[in-house]
């Protein structure tokens, strides 16, 4: 059975399934196109020449005809998790007859955990989904069926970004805006948070925000100026304090109902945009409630598609288990070449890269099919020594990004306990973990935490033999890893815009496939 799969809105994606198989999973903001953009014609092109064949089931995963949740719904729409947010009717597609199928956009999410996880099959599961609008427990069966357990709270995603935008002084208005790379930022800013007792005020316009229903359409900044943090200034240490304590009472919330009703020691599945928090991914493998806990790499809206995909399957063949690798995306287009009167191109030599790295230089590294996910995981990534803070400085130069956002590291997972404590393996870079080494100073963020990869040969051979090479030059198999991408676009995946975003953004070197490019010293 091939199954392909569409997710409309946001995060737009096409993925394909053919028995019990990932194919591929390609997301429309990739191959540098806006984050978080819909569906495409390109990418709907680019899915459709990885066929040979045309499918026996079309899924359509379920949305709103609008911009918000609460938006007349399209399809089987965005809440629900019975049998009647499941369709499947015949249908035609390029003239054969085939079945099209439908689940919510709240199934989705439940499905890509589901069906990803490494949990035995028939294993029962509670799952939380967490995103813009949803905040939900719920129980799955032995047979892959799903109830609903209890709403804990409304719109927990997009709470968690309105309190940076009630900050931000760069934004005027908020009231029926939605800014998603907020969220992400703020995150970031918790960890400079100081110790100390939550004060009235802090009290007072959490409690109001955590209070209102669908906050994006209800509730503006604007409505907020009796609050001392209304443009206050999201790098003011007042927010940076604010921030923490918000981000702890959401997760408290969520963390009394578990402690106190999910206490059958069954595992936990972990999706939506809020499985994308480090610090709560640590705090629920850490809480003893579960008997394992599982966040895949797309728990986003960039995982939708998949996830109807995986309901499909299990719809039509009784099981959500599917084989897959998060490197699922399309191949590095090497569409034009290096001039060689600019740049010296020669075969890979990991020993080389590692010694041009080790010497302070920053490249930009493409091998292979991208990542699935918003997080590179050393196929679409920036990589750099992990040693000085002013790499830091430069990488988020390079990147222009804020200042105060840290760089994650990628290592080798046998040795990741040398340099870092907390949940490890973590293959997706979804932990923090704590830093021991006084050495990492670049990969260290405020608080001494960092998010770590960790990778194996087996997942990673070209990566993992890079990473040994810099542990035989420095004795760390630890390097710098950030997107690579231009601000505010997806991966990039050719080699026309790699180099032109090395030219503008100072890049010293490339790793294109099986080749090292290094710019030539200009003759003196």
């Amino acid at each position: 059975m091939l199954i392909l799969s569409f997710k409309e809105g946001h995060d737009g994606a096409v993925s394909a399934i053919e028995d019990g198989r990932l194919l591929f999973s390609l997301e429309a903001e990739k191959d540098s196109f806006p984050r978080y953009s819909s569906l495409s014609a390109e990418v709907l092109l680019n899915a459709v020449e990885r066929l040979d064949r045309l499918p026996d089931v079309v899924a359509v995963g379920g949305w709103v005809k609008g911009e918000r949740a609460s938006n007349p719904p399209s399809r089987t729409g965005y809440f629900g998790v019975g049998q009647g947010s499941i369709s499947d009717t015949a249908g035609r597609f390029f003239g054969r007859d085939v079945r099209v199928f439908s689940s919510s956009h709240e199934r989705s999410h439940i499905m890509t955990a589901y069906g990803l996880s490494p949990f035995p099959a028939g294993q029962p599961a509670y799952c939380l989904v967490w995103e813009g609008n949803i905040g939900s427990f719920y129980r799955v069966d032995e047979s892959g069926t799903v109830t609903h357990l209890r709403q804990v709270m409304s719109d927990p995603g997009n709470k968690y970004a309105f309190l940076f935008g009630l900050a931000d002084r760069g934004l005027a208005t908020s009231r029926g805006k939605l800014r998603l790379q907020d969220a992400g930022k703020q995150m970031a800013l918790t960890g400079f948070a100081e110790p100390g007792a939550m004060t009235e005020s802090e009290r007072e316009v959490i409690e109001f925000i955590l209070g209102q229903g669908e906050i994006v359409a209800e509730l503006g900044k604007e409505d907020l100026t009796w609050s001392p943090f209304h443009n206050i200034g999201v790098e003011s240490q007042e927010y940076k304090n604010l921030a923490a304590k918000f981000s702890d009472a959401i997760f408290d919330r969520f963390y009394s109902y578990a402690e106190q009703h999910l206490t059958e020691g069954l595992p936990l599945l972990i999706s939506g945009g809020c499985g994308l928090n480090c610090e709560w991914n640590r705090r629920w493998s850490e809480s003893g409630l579960f008997s394992g806990v599982f966040v895949p790499p797309c728990p986003n809206d960039s995982g939708s598609s998949l996830g109807t995909a995986i309901d499909a399957q299990h719809h039509y063949t009784g099981t959500a288990a599917v084989e897959w690798d998060v490197y699922a995306g399309t191949s590095f287009v090497e569409d034009t070449a290096f001039d060689p009167d600019r740049y010296e191109t020669r075969p890979l030599d990991y020993a080389e890269v590692a010694r041009y790295l080790a010497d302070g230089n920053i490249i930009g590294w493409a091998r292979g099919r991208w990542e699935m996910g918003p997080r590179a995981l050393g196929n679409r990534s920036i990589l750099a020594a992990p040693f000085a803070a002013d790499t830091t400085a430069r990488l988020n130069k390079i990147k222009q990004r804020e200042g105060y956002r840290p760089i994650a590291p990628i290592c080798l997972e046998e040795d990741a306990p040398r340099w870092f404590r907390g949940p490890t393996p973590d293959p997706y870079m979804l932990y923090f973990s704590s830093v021991l080494s006084d050495e990492l100073k670049a990969v260290t963020h405020v608080d001494g935490t960092a998010r770590t990869q960790t990778v194996t040969p087996e997942q990673n051979p070209g990566i993992a033999a890079l990473l040994t090479a810099f542990r035989d030059l420095t004795g760390f198999s630890v390097l710098c890893n950030t997107s690579l991408n231009f601000s505010g676009t997806g991966f990039i995946n050719r080699t026309s815009d790699l180099i032109r975003y090395g030219e503008q953004h100072g890049l010293d070197g490339y790793v294109v496939g099986d080749s090292f490019v290094t710019q030539r010293v200009p003759r003196t």
